[in-house]
């Protein structure tokens, strides 16, 4: 429900607040701080992410950013300062400290006295409607490198509806929110499930096959376990040879993505809309590549060894590998990307640098199953009929997630900024639902250097 009465206010992408609310630029309640850390021992480093506003970094395990050895010179944030990452305000990476800590040197810090509650200040502030302005005043050559200026953000004017609103507006969310975040981590929680369902289908038929009934037989030191009496485990090299073709003139510079296997360049570009700089120098010693060979890449001790079914040229950084006449690729494509053979994978060697040492020798260390060719189609007749059903099923749940979010971040700046009236809406006893922090998805590795 609306507001009886309106009134203009200072933004095209907020035209309008509540005629009774005020209306005050930041300033009035900011002024820049810039204490240095110097020795202190008794404060935390902090982050600013745009979905979680600021947080302590050890908080997440996906922040790879890394401070300086020197810390001394980083900025002192107290308890209500208001932190902006500069750099990637146009983003919203901004908020409310609930911390006493230090940020980077780069971020700004300002000390705050606005005297109402600093939850909904810091709900307005990231509130995506505001983004509009934020990217107005951010400048720099290119989107990325972005930069931005106190001066600026300080002159951004807010609506300030009155302080006991202001404490229904944050109640009301509160719960809202948590009631939303209920339903989203449940959804998580399915996804997941069947995410350990896929892995589980995929490691138990590759390396146990799909038959019922039959004998099994232990060899001492397998990274299988027990496999069917009739399979035996023979030298990794006997069944991939080490590819040493150079690339063909007409080879288009390809990749290795744990997300999409082997791709070309240029289709990862469309696939992820964004852009990289290709390759076109250097490319004599790359390494032609065609179905059914399989890559060995920089982060396939994370995630397995990628079947191509694509022509085109990889880095020589790349191991490329030629199947014998023992191998169905359908089949070993789900071996070599199992958990079970990731797990032995990684024991060859300490990957001391993400990876790079991994090379043949390290492959040829762990042995591979020889199984009948019939069997092996059967296995991933059978791996692909189960998967299918699990991949069909997630994309939904994905999708009603994004709904769900679509909807609390509608909400929120709706709420916030005066469009919708929850004054006289009661708020029950609730159990709070927080925002779990998603782990970011691995990052896709793509080789764009040719040298």
């Amino acid at each position: 429900m609306r507001y009886e009465k309106y009134k203009a206010f200072e933004y095209d992408w907020l035209p309008e607040i509540p005629a009774h609310w005020d209306s005050k630029q930041l300033r009035a309640y900011l002024s820049l701080a810039d204490e240095r850390k110097g020795d202190r021992k008794d404060l935390q480093l902090l982050s600013v992410y745009r979905e979680y506003g600021v947080i302590p970094k050890n908080s997440r395990t996906d922040n790879k950013n890394h401070e300086s050895e020197d810390t001394s010179k980083y900025k002192v944030v107290k308890n209500s300062d208001i932190v902006v990452n500069k750099m990637k305000l146009w983003q919203g990476s901004l908020g409310v400290s609930k911390y006493d800590g230090f940020v980077s040197p780069a971020y700004i810090v300002a000390h705050n006295r606005f005297d109402g509650n600093l939850d909904y200040l810091n709900r307005i502030l990231r509130s995506p409607v505001f983004k509009t302005y934020y990217n107005r005043i951010s400048y720099g050559i290119r989107v990325g490198q972005w930069d931005s200026d106190y001066y600026d953000f300080k002159r951004l004017v807010i609506p300030v509806p009155p302080r006991e609103e202001q404490n229904q507006i944050v109640r009301y969310l509160d719960w809202q929110v948590s009631k939303i975040n209920k339903l989203i981590h449940g959804y998580q929680r399915q996804i997941k499930l069947l995410e350990e369902r896929r892995q589980t289908v995929i490691d138990r038929a590759v390396t146990k096959g799909v038959r019922q009934g039959r004998q099994m037989h232990s060899i001492q030191a397998n990274w299988m376990g027990d496999i069917p009496a009739d399979w035996k485990m023979i030298p990794s090299k006997r069944l991939f040879l080490e590819s040493k073709e150079r690339k063909h003139p007409d080879d288009k510079p390809a990749t290795a993505s744990q997300k999409y296997g082997i791709i070309l360049q240029e289709d990862y570009m469309k696939s992820e809309n964004k852009r990289i700089v290709i390759a076109t120098q250097g490319l004599d010693d790359w390494k032609h590549v065609e179905p059914d060979n399989f890559v060995i890449s920089l982060r396939s001790f994370q995630g397995g060894i990628e079947r191509s079914e694509i022509f085109g040229c990889v880095t020589w950084h790349y191991i490329v590998l030629l199947p014998q006449k023992y191998v169905v690729p359908r089949y070993f494509k789900w071996l070599l990307k199992s958990k079970s053979y990731i797990k032995a994978l990684q024991g060859t060697s300490e990957f001391i640098r993400d990876g790079q040492d991994l090379r043949y020798s390290n492959f040829v260390k762990v042995d591979l199953p020889l199984i009948p060719a019939s069997e092996q189609e059967e296995i991933a007749d059978y791996i692909e009929q189960e998967t299918a059903k699990i991949d069909r099923a997630i994309p939904v749940l994905e999708k009603e997630i994004e709904l769900l979010k679509e909807y609390r971040t509608r909400l929120i700046s709706d709420v916030v900024t005066g469009q919708m009236d929850v004054r006289n809406v009661e708020v029950p006893e609730y159990t709070p639902e927080e925002d779990i922090a998603e782990e970011a998805p691995e990052e896709q590795e793509v080789e764009m250097d040719a040298d």
